[in-house]
């Protein structure tokens, strides 16, 4: 990288996401870029982890076509607001101009209801839930980046059904459950806020939005959560009968996430020596470095070779590098790919039955042969301290105030809760509302714009 992360926080991730061989950006369609193999490979590990998560808490995941009809789409109004400047739309098959243009869905919503008012006939068939993960399309007419902003977008969706608004909101509170979960899981500081009426998903009853701090002092939403009461079952007709054979439409949630969530990994935990990758989600957790002595390669390769067979043997992700590269270049290419441990061993450890153990993060230590198992706990440890700075730095940049004034990162000021006093706010500050802050603290004094009682806090921020 030719810029520092401190200097130019956009352009250095511009470069390092190359740089560390995640993406290529090259492809001849603007916003859809090419996910090269150790990219991919995280992409992957990051969608392991939620797929575990439905599991856990009884999704089943579904693969529902790409194109949907435009007749489909028409069918909710309010959805056609969100997304209707932001389609691609096919209209030929060959030469032949089609009957009805199909659309590349921009999510699933139009597709998977009208297959849900077929699922749907009884009680019995409650809740339904459902996932996916599948790539969606939409015309990003901003200035593109990778993982951030795209427009081919690699996306998570679980879409369920339930009989009533308050199963929907036992739902609601699972989601944002997992969402701790997978997310501590990536070491991302997140906040999570109650969006606003003016910026919620469109068709929602109410959205769950949630954010990351980025460096540039712009918040990033890398999830969302939707309750949609009855706001699509009703267009798309998706009853069911009850015990007493009476019909009813039932409550809906979704719960979204994107590549941005990758996006976030490297703008949080990155430096200029490259990205930073949790334990987790690291293709590679623990790197072997040989240092070779002329006249004493032997038994140097060979305790590398045993270290590798114990730490695989341990479940841990393991790569020996035997490339004919000098250490300081091996050094150079993996921390650029953020690996997390280093175990460089040389004559010297062989002597003492030791590895030299080097974090991502810089924490250096000697350690026995017979203890490799602390490699374990040193894991865990690195997981925390990359996730108590990005803690640290985020806690530093929300300021609570009780007037409106500008400052970086994100301000929260009393609100009275009408739009037209949070729409003043955000011009006067050049913000976006990020909306009340979930779960939603007590607040006191006075609306920051009208100066009536204040009845919420609410968050502004600069956003990607």
């Amino acid at each position: 990288m030719d810029v520092t992360k401190d200097q130019d926080f956009d352009e250095w991730y511009n470069q390092v996401v190359e740089a560390a061989d995640l993406c290529d950006k090259r492809y001849p369609v603007k916003g859809m870029n090419i996910w090269k193999p150790y990219g991919w490979e995280i992409a992957r590990a990051i969608d392991a982890l939620i797929r575990e998560e439905m599991r856990r808490t009884g999704h089943q995941e579904v693969n529902f076509p790409l194109l949907v009809p435009e007749s489909l789409f028409q069918k909710e109004v309010d959805h056609i607001k969100g997304f209707g400047s932001e389609v691609f739309w096919v209209t030929h098959a060959g030469d032949h101009e089609l009957d009805e243009r199909l659309l590349l869905r921009p999510t699933s919503e139009t597709a998977l209801y009208t297959v849900f008012a077929l699922w749907i006939r009884s009680h019995a068939d409650l809740p339904l839930k459902t996932f996916q993960i599948v790539n969606t399309f939409r015309y990003e007419t901003k200035m593109t980046k990778a993982f951030i902003r795209v427009r081919e977008i690699h996306f998570f969706e679980a879409h369920t059904c339930h009989r009533d608004y308050e199963e929907a909101e036992d739902q609601v509170r699972e989601d944002v459950d997992i969402a701790r979960s997978f997310f501590d899981t990536l070491c991302l500081p997140f906040l999570m806020h109650r969006r606003p009426d003016w910026d919620k998903f469109a068709g929602a009853h109410y959205s769950i939005g949630v954010d990351v701090l980025m460096p540039s002092l712009k918040v990033l939403q890398v999830a969302s959560i939707h309750q949609y009461r009855e706001n699509f079952s009703r267009p798309f007709d998706i009853t069911y009968e009850d015990e007493e054979g009476n019909h009813h439409h039932v409550h809906q949630t979704t719960y979204g996430m994107s590549e941005r969530v990758l996006g976030g990994i490297v703008g949080l935990h990155g430096n200029d020596h490259g990205i930073a990758l949790p334990s987790a989600i690291a293709p590679i957790q623990v790197v072997i470095i040989p240092i070779l002595f002329r006249g004493k390669e032997g038994p140097v390769e060979e305790a590398c070779q045993e270290v590798e067979r114990a730490l695989t043997e341990r479940g841990l992700r393991v790569h020996l590098d035997s490339r004919d590269k000098t250490p300081g270049n091996k050094f150079y290419d993996w921390e650029l790919r953020g690996i997390p441990v280093r175990i460089e061993i040389g004559p010297r450890d062989v002597e003492k039955g030791a590895v030299t153990l080097v974090t991502r993060d810089g924490e250096k230590k000697q350690i026995s042969r017979d203890h490799l198992g602390q490699i374990d706990d040193e894991l865990a440890a690195f997981d925390r301290r990359i996730t108590t700075r990005a803690q640290q730095f985020r806690d530093q940049h929300v300021h609570s105030l009780s007037t409106l004034e500008k400052r970086e990162g994100i301000i929260r000021v009393p609100w009275c809760g009408r739009e037209e006093c949070g729409l003043e706010m955000e011009e006067e500050v050049d913000m976006s509302s990020l909306g009340i802050p979930y779960p939603e603290p007590a607040v006191e004094g006075t609306c920051a714009a009208c100066g009536e009682r204040a009845r919420h806090w609410l968050s502004l921020a600069k956003s990607y």
